[in-house]
């Protein structure tokens, strides 16, 4: 676990919600990585031509960035890929623009990777400052869990 800052950044994806039902995160991914051409375009490509970040970007219902409702059960998923931040959604894509925050950053290696993490934050004497995000490494495959614990202005 570590803390790191990231300035607001823009995720592309498809989006649902926890009212579509059981299983909508991996119908999400589905849908966004059998039409990935449509957006591979826009991705944020580091200096080797690798993609920066694939994102299962959360929100509240308002969509104002704040952890899901109702014991964290309860809100908006976004499955998507980094991109820029003048970049526009394609048809049937949404955009979204995550505030900067500093983050407490975990890997996601379990079932219980969240709720560590969230008694990790605990421990440390950290709260929660917004929704938490789930971040993939192109690079290696990890994912890690992004706990907002400070919001950057």
């Amino acid at each position: 676990m570590k803390l790191c800052c990231k300035d607001s950044f823009a995720v592309i994806g498809k989006m649902g919600s926890t009212e579509d039902g059981e299983g909508f995160i991996q119908r999400l991914w589905e849908d966004a990585n059998a039409h990935f051409g449509e957006v591979s375009a826009l991705a944020r490509t580091d200096e080797n031509g690798c993609l920066c970040g694939v994102w299962g970007a959360m929100s509240d219902f308002s969509g104002s960035f704040q952890p899901w409702e109702e014991g964290f059960s309860r809100g908006l998923y976004l499955a998507g890929v980094e991109c820029g931040l003048d970049q526009d959604a394609p048809n049937g894509w949404t955009k979204w623009v995550i505030p900067a925050f500093e983050y407490f950053v975990l890997a996601n290696g379990s079932s219980d990777s969240f709720a560590k993490g969230l008694m990790a934050l605990e421990k440390q004497g950290l709260t929660l400052a917004g929704a938490v995000q789930e971040y993939t490494c192109p690079a290696d495959g990890r994912s890690y869990l992004y706990y907002p614990v400070r919001k950057l202005d």
